[in-house]
């Protein structure tokens, strides 16, 4: 018999808050992370808006890191920062127990863009010997993980994903995975991105990804409305701590959630367009139902992908249909990338927070901005206003480019 993993830890990074009950209150008022980006001058661009965490110190968390923190990307940092809280959060004390039995597996789509754009700036003005020599290690995509292996002494499993916008949630699945096969007891495990550079606003820019509202910029992601017109970027981390239900109740854990299934696909039609038909999500939808061996009528709640994008929510919408039948007319679904932007790979480790606060306080989070049904979306979206309800089982869908589809199952312990 498989083993039971539960989650026993939460720690966000985000523009709606870094402590998890000012984030849930923030994100059921409805309010929008979402604004001009400071960092950079792009206020000529066509897209100048995003889901910027502009109060962010990263030695204001760690104090005590402060020259490790300095040779970490903004990627990085956010990670370490989520992993802390998770970990504060968790109660567990990783000096204690066998290290070999505590890993950590964090994913990213991008990891160190700002890095590589500071040091391609340097290298062409300054020459070949300025260049730091601490950019590779920064810009790694399994900086994250490593760093937080690092600073934590996790010697267990020890891995990163990168699968675009599916990276967090396929890396808290294969974290899952890794400790139903006995590799391990407790993971640290979720996502983080700070893809919010020039050079990454500009590129999704220009492959017409991105919403162009910049006039209202805080309406721009608008998930299944029918005037969407591309996703917000945004950047941040969420972190989360899973173990092994009798190891976290042997140690007289608060135990928040289970982990009960885990599905992935792919594609295999387009690097960036979903399959029309959501033939793709379809079936990692069906694979984390089989794995939780649920049937698809014990779910409650949907938290969608939903970028905001004129094809992805309709295949998202198609796929929940295929799935689950007549019963998707009941389902409650939602998307906080309308009041978050999307945070890319970090996404799925931010959400997977918000279902574990949506199965302990049975609210379902809104999708804002919501305001021209699209008839082609035709299911309930949970419309602008946060819902009490009843949820024991929440499906968590992600999806990114290259085909990626990665899905959960979570429910109440």
């Amino acid at each position: 018999m498989a083993r039971r993993v539960v989650i026993t830890g939460l720690g966000v990074v985000t523009t709606l808050g870094t402590e998890i009950p000012e984030f849930w209150d923030n994100v059921c008022a409805g309010k929008s992370g979402i604004g001009p980006v400071r960092r950079f001058d792009c206020s000529q661009w066509k897209v100048n808006f995003g889901g910027e965490i502009t109060t962010f110190n990263a030695v204001e968390h760690l104090k005590h890191m402060e020259k490790e923190l300095k040779r970490m990307d903004r990627f990085v940092q956010f990670a370490v920062v989520a992993a802390e809280k998770a970990i504060r959060h968790s109660g567990f004390d990783f000096s204690k127990g066998d290290p070999y039995r505590h890993g950590v597996l964090v994913g990213s789509g991008i990891g160190g863009l700002n890095e590589i754009e500071t040091q391609h700036q340097t290298l062409y003005e300054k020459g070949p010997a300025r260049v730091s020599p601490f950019m590779i290690p920064k810009l790694l995509v399994n900086a994250g993980s490593g760093n937080i292996s690092v600073m934590w002494g996790l010697r267990g499993p020890n891995s990163a994903v990168c699968t675009a916008c599916a990276s967090a949630t396929n890396a808290i699945g294969d974290a899952f995975k890794l400790i139903q096969g006995d590799m391990a007891d407790i993971m640290v495990t979720g996502g983080s991105e700070a893809a919010l550079t020039p050079m990454g606003l500009s590129g999704f820019s220009r492959m017409q990804a991105l919403s162009t509202r910049s006039d209202n910029c805080q309406t721009a992601s608008r998930p299944f409305d029918r005037e969407r017109d591309g996703f917000v970027m945004a950047e941040g981390a969420g972190i989360i701590v899973i173990e092994e239900y009798e190891h976290a109740k042997a140690r007289g854990a608060n135990i928040l959630a289970e982990i009960l299934g885990y599905g992935m696909s792919a594609d295999g039609t387009h690097m960036t367009a979903p399959c029309a038909d959501g033939s793709g999500a379809r079936y990692a939808m069906q694979q984390a139902l089989r794995d939780a061996k649920i049937d698809r009528s014990a779910i409650d709640y949907v938290n969608a992908h939903g970028t905001s994008t004129p094809l992805g929510d309709k295949a998202e919408t198609l796929a929940i249909k295929a799935v689950f039948g007549e019963h998707a007319k009941t389902l409650a679904i939602s998307s906080a990338k309308s009041q978050l932007g999307h945070l890319l790979g970090a996404s799925g480790g931010v959400e997977v927070a918000l279902c574990v606060q949506s199965l302990l306080h049975q609210v379902a989070t809104p999708t804002s901005n919501l305001e021209n049904p699209d008839p082609d979306c035709d299911l309930d979206y949970v419309p602008n206003q946060a819902r009490d309800m009843k949820i024991n089982r929440i499906l968590k869908n992600s999806f990114g480019f290259g085909g990626h589809n990665a899905c959960l199952v979570l429910g109440s312990v």
